[in-house]
């Protein structure tokens, strides 16, 4: 691992990158054959079957609301209610998350709504005391 790598805080998930400043970003997988775009690194095109070489890319902040549901009931320790969405990330793919800083209801959430990713600490620490990271879907501004 690189002196980079070992100072970069945990993630949540595989796809959740820092750049060569410390600035985190969603790392995707472009098909070399038909151009799909995947969450984190593919082998194979579920599309289009290819197998060649994906091109790496940097997945869109920005995107719009193509689902979601309001949790009322989870685990001990979660909090709820909380909204949960899938979003259509713009000119890439759709991707799973959690939609914050919005009310959790159906007066202030609506499906096509456009929404950006954001990306925060949270209070679980790894075994060094490190907080997570991950990212979450807000409303659009303006």
């Amino acid at each position: 691992m690189t002196e980079t790598a070992l100072a970069d805080p945990p993630t949540i998930v595989p796809f959740l990158k820092f750049d060569e400043r410390g600035a985190p970003f969603l790392a995707g997988s472009r098909c070399a054959d038909c151009g799909t775009v995947y969450a984190g690194e593919r082998m194979a095109c579920s599309k289009c079957f290819s197998r060649k070489p994906f091109e790496a890319v940097r997945l869109p902040t920005t995107g719009e609301l193509y689902t979601f549901s309001i949790v009322y009931r989870s685990y001990p320790g979660i909090q709820v209610p909380f909204v949960s969405a899938t979003v259509d990330l713009d000119g890439a793919c759709a991707l799973k998350g959690t939609l914050v800083d919005v009310a959790p209801d159906t007066d202030h959430v609506k499906m096509g709504m456009k929404v950006e990713v954001v990306f925060r600490e949270l209070e679980h620490k790894d075994k060094q005391g490190r907080p997570y990271v991950s990212y979450f879907f807000v409303p659009a501004k303006g």
